[in-house]
């Protein structure tokens, strides 16, 4: 791979025709005022990242996720690319490229989660599951839908994914002006795709983290290929892929400590108690290093709180620490990308970069904790069954009557009512992309509806439309 087509300015329209002879942007700092300004990104703000149907003011949303993975995206392409220009790490490397690259880490922190649906991951597995427990069941002209089916059809839902609906709703259901979405950069576009398989490449045994889930789906599959041809990734994850899983992780891990000590899950002592008994021993000698300079900076941050008889010294000094822990965790996410580069950029590098740093152990005892003391906690299992109730109430009401739409079968009263509810964009999207298919294929666009649609909703509006459809006050 190199960086002359990884930073590639073609999108499916072509360039605009508005003239842009004085506007000073380049083609991807043009791609951030796109996707500031749209509404599948203002939707981010009622989307919760970790607790479902939580209305407190300090927890984080999904948009308030994706401005911070966008500002520690473009940071990492700064502390990366300077010093690879000026190291001479890459000579093919421009000055030029770097401003580019920061705008392109920027952009992708911003719409990474765009494609998610309702309530946080919950809401992927719930969908994923209930296509598994029905698709088996349902039925158009007298056959199973899992029989009409191909196998990568019933693939793609058995494996929903929000990477790849992120992909379908940037490049076909945001419609604007046309059927080419909001109308990205490739180079943008195939920062996004983390995982450059089809569903039926899934390998969750792979060492090769680029197996774990798919990247596209088979309704989508030539505009993939079109990115990945343009930008010479193939089927190689794209260098700049590797910073935002980075700035991801750094995040969300963080974030999820935060807000759990705000929300009650995990106390200052709690928090101390762990580190120090369960995860310090995991550290080889370089992570304890680090490991323990961590554990000393909570400690003196919590001591200057008592000190300074600030209100709530424990979660004054954990605020404090997880800037620090930020900037840890960045500093070695930077180091390993550059350590590992030859191989990133030869499309033979593997892992991801914090697991393969001296941050290795924080990272996993920050996520580790999340999932001990948030996850599994009845709290958020009680919040849980409540989206699971919505989930399976919406996706038994809509998907009959969207199975038979536009078929010899449909047209009842109450399913031309369901179909109204569905937004006219992803009505036109099907339209477009089911022209001249056969009937098989047909189907799995129709299904693709449901999921477009439920993408689509917000935690409020899959709320609103449960109470509604459902006739609770």
């Amino acid at each position: 791979m190199n960086w002359s087509k990884l930073l590639c300015e073609k999108r499916r329209r072509g360039l605009s025709t508005t003239s842009v002879i004085n506007d000073p942007r380049n083609e991807f700092q043009r791609d951030y005022h796109r996707i500031i300004g749209s509404a599948s990104f203002r939707r981010l703000q009622d989307k919760t990242q970790v607790f479902p149907l939580d209305r407190g003011d300090f927890v984080r949303t999904r948009l308030t996720h994706s401005l911070e993975v966008s500002s520690f995206a473009k940071s990492l392409g700064q502390m990366v690319f300077r010093r690879i220009v000026s190291e001479s790490i890459d000579n093919e490397l421009k000055e030029q490229d770097i401003e580019k690259i920061n705008s392109i880490l920027e952009c992708a922190g911003l719409i990474h989660d765009i494609g998610n649906p309702p309530f946080g991951h919950f809401g992927e597995d719930y969908v994923r599951d209930w296509f598994i427990r029905n698709l088996p069941k349902l039925e158009l002209g007298g056959k199973k839908l899992n029989d009409i089916l191909n196998f990568q059809m019933c693939a793609d839902m058995y494996n929903f994914e929000g990477n790849a609906q992120a992909l379908r709703l940037l490049t076909k259901l945001h419609f604007l002006v046309d059927e080419n979405g909001m109308n990205l950069t490739y180079g943008l576009l195939n920062t996004i795709i983390k995982y450059p398989i089809p569903s039926t490449a899934i390998n969750k045994k792979s060492n090769n983290i680029k197996y774990k889930k798919m990247g596209y789906y088979y309704a989508d599959r030539e505009i993939f290929e079109d990115i990945v041809s343009s930008t010479g990734a193939g089927d190689c994850r794209h260098p700049l892929t590797f910073l935002l899983e980075a700035a991801d992780d750094i995040a969300y891990k963080t974030a999820d400590i935060e807000d759990a000590v705000k929300k009650g899950f995990i106390t200052y002592s709690r928090l101390m108690y762990e580190l120090e008994n369960t995860y310090i021993q995991k550290c080889n000698e370089n992570e304890k290093i680090v490991f323990e300079n961590m554990l000393g900076k909570l400690k003196y941050y919590f001591e200057q709180a008592v000190e300074k008889n600030v209100y709530s010294p424990e979660h004054n000094a954990i605020q404090r620490w997880i800037i620090y822990v930020q900037s840890v965790l960045l500093r070695c996410a930077a180091s390993s990308f550059i350590e590992n580069y030859k191989h990133i950029m030869a499309g033979t590098f593997p892992k991801d970069l914090l697991t393969v740093s001296d941050a290795d152990t924080i990272a996993f005892a920050l996520g580790d904790l999340a999932y001990r003391f948030v996850f599994c906690s009845k709290e958020i299992y009680s919040l849980e069954i409540d989206a699971g109730e919505m989930y399976e109430f919406l996706l038994n009401k809509i998907t009959p009557d969207v199975v038979v739409y536009d078929t010899e079968y449909g047209n009842s009263f109450i399913e031309k009512r369901i179909m109204s509810l569905i937004s006219e964009n992803y009505i036109r999207a099907y339209k477009i992309s089911s022209k001249g298919k056969s009937e098989e294929e047909k189907l799995y666009l129709r299904l693709m509806l449901v999921t477009d649609y439920i993408c689509g909703m917000t935690d409020g509006y899959a709320k609103k439309l449960y109470t509604e459809l459902s006739g609770i006050d």
